[in-house]
């Protein structure tokens, strides 16, 4: 049965036309649109900002979606997410395909009909524009999105450099040489993540309960 949390003080709302898998996870400001299908496995949760899914959007086995208070999650109309995929405070246009395994960041928006192929990333505050492919396993950054292969590490980080993955996901500058962002990192998010203790079971109309079945 999927399991529905308060979170922060919010619940998930799913559309009557909607399908929920039985282990499915839907935590706080979620919202599933009509005709959507969220798979066995998937993880659906608003950490500080919402999950939002349009009509007719497919959330695969075992993909996560996160939501971040600087940066909403928000999926068009018709956007299929792929097995194993990872998204976190991105906009998807619609009729987006993003495949299994890819990885989509904080800040990214990707532009209307794109794919994103098996295991391909879509980094920190980078913008696909509209029909954009990113081919199996490379790795689209800046804005406008630049498209390199894995092997391009020196390509992929002088622009990734700039787009300040600590500052803007952690407000950390980055370290000098010999120096780690991690112990502050792990404190940070452990506050944040620590919220989750008071999360409680509720049933589809928001009250207190176990899992739900849809």
């Amino acid at each position: 049965m999927a399991l529905l949390l308060e979170h922060d003080g919010r619940t998930p709302t799913v559309d009557p036309t909607a399908y929920v898998a039985p282990n499915a996870t839907l935590s706080g400001d979620v919202r599933v649109g009509p005709d959507c299908r969220v798979l066995f496995g998937a993880v659906l949760t608003a950490e500080g900002g919402p999950v939002e899914l349009g009509e007719g959007c497919i959330v695969m086995e075992n993909a996560v979606l996160r939501g971040t208070r600087q940066d909403p999650l928000r999926l068009g109309r018709h956007v299929l997410v792929g097995p194993g995929a990872y998204l976190v405070g991105c906009a998807v246009a619609e009729e987006v395909f993003l495949a299994t395994g890819c990885r989509v960041f904080n800040g990214a928006r990707v532009g209307a009909r794109s794919e994103v192929r098996v295991n391909a990333v879509v980094h920190l505050r980078t913008v696909l524009p509209e029909d954009t492919t990113v081919p199996i396993g490379w790795v689209a950054v800046g804005d406008p999105g630049q498209l390199f292969p894995p092997e391009d590490h020196g390509e992929i980080w002088a622009v990734q450099r700039e787009l300040d993955f600590p500052g803007y996901v952690f407000g950390l500058a980055r370290p000098a040489r010999g120096e780690s962002l991690m112990p502050e990192i792990s404190r940070r998010y452990g506050r944040a993540l620590g919220r989750h203790r008071d999360d409680r079971p509720v049933d589809p109309d928001g009250r207190p309960g176990g899992d739900v079945s849809r």
